[in-house]
């Protein structure tokens, strides 16, 4: 049996896949992982409760948006005073 195709655009790029796919089969057929990406079809964001029904049809623009984890900067961020302040000593008494 011959696996029909359809072309789409995906993040851009013509990419052909298997006809037939809903959302959610099709990003399991890319391994993509379903749990870290959002997903835009025709400049639409497709709620991810609505993956297992909605199609894929010929010549769909599908943006698929990978979440990134962390949350670490480790870019080196300038000190307003690089230098370390010493104690300030008590104010003198005035008796």
């Amino acid at each position: 049996m011959e696996l029909s195709l359809i072309t789409i655009h995906l993040n851009g790029e013509l990419r052909e896949v298997p006809a037939n796919l809903d959302l959610a089969a099709l990003l399991e057929w890319l391994r993509m992982p379903a749990d870290r990406v959002a997903v835009e079809r025709n400049r639409q964001v497709t709620p991810r409760s609505a993956w297992p029904e909605t199609i894929i049809l010929p010549d769909d623009h599908l943006e698929v948006v990978h979440f990134v984890g962390g949350g670490v900067d480790a870019s080196p961020k300038p000190f307003a005073n690089s230098r370390k302040k010493e104690p300030s000593s008590p104010p003198a008494s005035t008796k």
